[in-house]
């Protein structure tokens, strides 16, 4: 199974993405809302890595689209900001299962990858 990342600074997703990598995980990456879209069309993922703020599209957007078209698949949530720091992004996200700062160790959003998977 495959992780998604959905991160618009491309040196973090890489980050994230090697470090998955060097875990044995295969691990897709985009930018913005439409290629996030455009991967959970073609590709079946175990669990998304989901930044909150995207440059172009909607987080949000993300994840109710891979609720529907992954009922099971979690999303953890992370953010350079403090606007769900609150714990409300729970709220509206059915999918969210974890909620971390971009600044967090990668063995940190790794042991949550590990954590949430689920085998589709």
């Amino acid at each position: 199974m495959s992780v998604l990342i959905v991160e618009s600074n491309p040196e973090l997703a890489r980050l994230w993405q090697r470090h998955l990598e060097r875990q044995g995980r295969k691990v897709v990456t985009a930018r913005t809302q439409h290629e996030a879209i455009n991967m959970l069309q073609s590709e079946h993922v175990s669990i998304i890595v989901l930044d909150v703020v995207l440059e172009e599209g909607s987080a949000l957007a993300v994840a109710d689209y891979a609720s529907y078209r992954y009922p099971d698949v979690r999303v953890v949530f992370v953010s350079s900001s403090n606007f769900f720091s609150d714990g409300s992004i729970f709220n509206h996200s059915a999918n969210a299962c974890a909620y971390i700062p971009t600044s967090a160790p990668p063995d940190d959003l790794a042991a949550l990858v590990d954590h949430y998977e689920v085998h589709l």
